[in-house]
């Protein structure tokens, strides 16, 4: 099987997986919330379609891993099922704290039902994706499933540690680049590392090998989430999707914007006059990259690049899967592996 034959098909049998879970609530008495469910994840509703339901990543990674390390990747489907469920839990109720009223270009799910029932659906997201775990029983020993729970569980709690942090760091001045790190380890990193130390330890991988995957997770997130920022106010609109301006009219504490504040410079004291105009993006952003601050994000950005494809290198990756994991982590760092 190629590469590229493997990863659609583990794509396809991960949203059957999906589905499946899902469907517990696939009962007379809770269509509504169960048609909640399924238009979030892109399956139902206007304009649904596999360009709506995300990259599905993070359960690839699961599957990846579980098959590189020597195991049964279908064994591990409630794993990967697991991970995407509270991705998408965290998204549903991101799209209520930042107010956003779109994703994917449909209308979000709170736009549609209310704050309430939304909140609502983004729970049930999390307790679906608890049972899913729940799954792995059938196919693994206890003493298994218990480390994957309480890795998954600990994912969890640095997801919401990360998200109460991005929320804090909103309303605070005094936040600086030690900060961020922290923020973003529990935001954007925690659940790629644990996608891949859940399929490594299913998998049948040793301590020394589940530590590398999940070294390979956290520093793939982290690079991704840094580069992700110099996109947020260098990139091109015509290939992100996303306008360059946003992130500073958003008043986003993005690495650049926070170098810059360190600075002290031209930029930041624009910064701290108050809100930005769209008028002014183009100079300030010019100004930060004087300053700088593209110029050490992207330094960053090859660092975290560095230590993951280290530790890639360390987990020895096999067969198919692990050519994947070293094309796929390319693609995601668009850098040489």
């Amino acid at each position: 099987m190629s590469m590229k034959i493997l990863s659609k098909t583990l794509i396809t049998v991960i949203e059957e997986e999906l589905k499946k879970q899902v469907a517990r609530l696939d009962e007379p008495h809770t269509q509504l919330y169960y048609e909640m469910l399924t238009y979030h994840m892109g399956w139902t509703g206007k304009d649904a379609s596999e360009k709506v339901t995300g990259k599905r990543i993070r359960p690839l990674l699961v599957l990846l891993a579980a098959s590189a390390s020597g195991g049964d990747w279908q064994k591990v489907l409630p794993a990967a099922a697991a991970i995407e469920l509270i991705h998408n839990f965290s998204l549903l109720h991101d799209d209520i704290q930042d107010n956003s009223e779109t994703r994917r270009g449909r209308p979000t799910a709170w736009t549609i039902w209310g704050v309430a029932q939304a909140i609502n659906a983004g729970d049930g997201m999390f307790i679906l994706a608890n049972m899913a775990m729940g799954d792995l029983a059938k196919d693994h020993p206890n003493e298994t499933v218990l480390k994957g729970e309480r890795i998954f569980q600990e994912a969890c709690l640095n997801l919401t540690r990360g998200q109460h942090l991005d929320i804090d760091y909103e309303k605070r001045t005094n936040i600086d680049v030690a900060d961020y790190w922290k923020m973003i380890g529990g935001k954007t990193a925690t659940l790629i590392a644990a996608s891949l130390e859940l399929g490594a330890l299913f998998g049948g991988a040793n301590a020394d090998l589940r530590l590398a995957y999940r070294d390979f997770g956290h520093y793939l997130g982290l690079a991704f989430q840094v580069q992700d920022d110099i996109l947020g106010i260098w990139g091109d609109e015509a290939i992100t999707g996303k306008s360059a301006a946003s992130d500073l009219l958003e008043g986003k504490k993005s690495l650049p914007v926070l170098f810059g504040l360190e600075k002290g410079g031209g930029f930041a004291k624009r910064w701290q006059q108050g809100t930005l105009t769209e008028a002014e993006v183009p100079q300030l952003a010019k100004m930060l990259e004087l300053e700088g601050a593209r110029q050490m994000a992207q330094q960053a950005a090859d660092q975290m690049t560095d230590l993951s494809l280290n530790a890639l290198r360390q987990a020895d990756p096999q067969g198919k899967a692990g050519d994947e994991l070293f094309a796929l982590a390319k693609r995601l760092l668009n850098r040489d592996a």
